[in-house]
């Protein structure tokens, strides 16, 4: 979690900001690791002052322009998520559950980047930010990055959807990011249909076209889906590497739900 290693106590509420800077300083107020594993190149900018870059997935990133990317995407998931597990009022045991197999099944987290993710969910639950502050401040770090808001509208979905159903309270809240990340119904409906319709409904969503449309749609959705969610073009956005494993397993979906459509379809 080299992400939140450069980071020393209550600092980190101030990287961030905002609503998210408050759940994030609360959270880590006290953790300090002095880890290092991303290589720092120290830059002279023409008005003398020194500034870190960091070379990551073929990108570089000023440091704490990378730091701010990946703290606003960790902090905002798991801040929303708490909200969205308390849609209804009081935390069940089993929305509990569903976060914790997204955490320790989907994302398969351990040690401290578990921990990190299991401390902001119990902060979030308490702190007086709403899932639309949260919502509204993940917008403005990545609104000229579609594919992370489109990320993390898929893990929503996926956690509401983990036991079967998503509650009113919960789809509600869910529109509410949707309309915020600017997201088409279109998109939208295709995520409720991958989470909660027929396998073959499902395959479609996933790609992102309907059943009705042609082989030819069908291909050029397979092509943009591929190159958008590509693990390597995704990492260099500076995705924290926890999240990685779900870019990875997102880009599997993509390959598998074509190979399902294709043969379908006998192209």
């Amino acid at each position: 979690m080299a992400w939140i290693g450069k980071v020393i106590g209550g600092t980190v509420g101030l990287v961030i900001g905002g609503p998210l800077g408050m759940v994030a300083g609360a959270a880590f107020g006290h953790m300090i690791d002095k880890s290092a594993d991303q290589e720092y190149i120290p830059h002279q900018k023409r008005t003398g002052e020194n500034r870190f870059y960091i070379h990551q997935g073929g990108k570089v990133f000023a440091g704490e322009e990378l730091y701010q990317a990946q703290m606003v995407f960790f902090v905002g998931t798991f801040s929303m998520l708490a909200k969205l597990a308390k849609a209804d009022g009081a935390v069940s045991d089993n929305e509990r559950r569903k976060v914790q197999e997204f955490i320790e099944q989907d994302l398969r987290l351990t040690g401290e980047s578990r921990d990190a993710a299991y401390r902001i969910f119990e902060t979030a639950l308490s702190e007086r930010g709403t899932f639309e502050e949260f919502a509204l401040q993940y917008y403005q770090q990545f609104s000229s990055e579609p594919h992370m808001l489109e990320m993390v509208s898929d893990i929503l979905y996926r956690v509401a959807a983990a036991d079967g159903r998503i509650t009113p309270a919960e789809e509600q809240l869910i529109n509410m990011a949707a309309h915020i990340f600017r997201l088409s119904r279109g998109f939208m409906g295709g995520l409720r249909a991958k989470y909660m319709g027929k396998r073959a409904e499902s395959s479609y969503a996933v790609l992102g076209v309907s059943p009705s449309a042609t082989n030819e749609e069908v291909k050029r959705a397979y092509r943009k889906q591929v190159s958008d969610y590509h693990p390597d073009k995704i990492a260099s956005k500076g995705l924290p590497d926890e999240f990685i494993t779900f870019a990875h397993e997102k880009f599997r979906e993509i390959q598998e739900a074509y190979e399902q459509v294709r043969k379908e379809r006998g192209l």
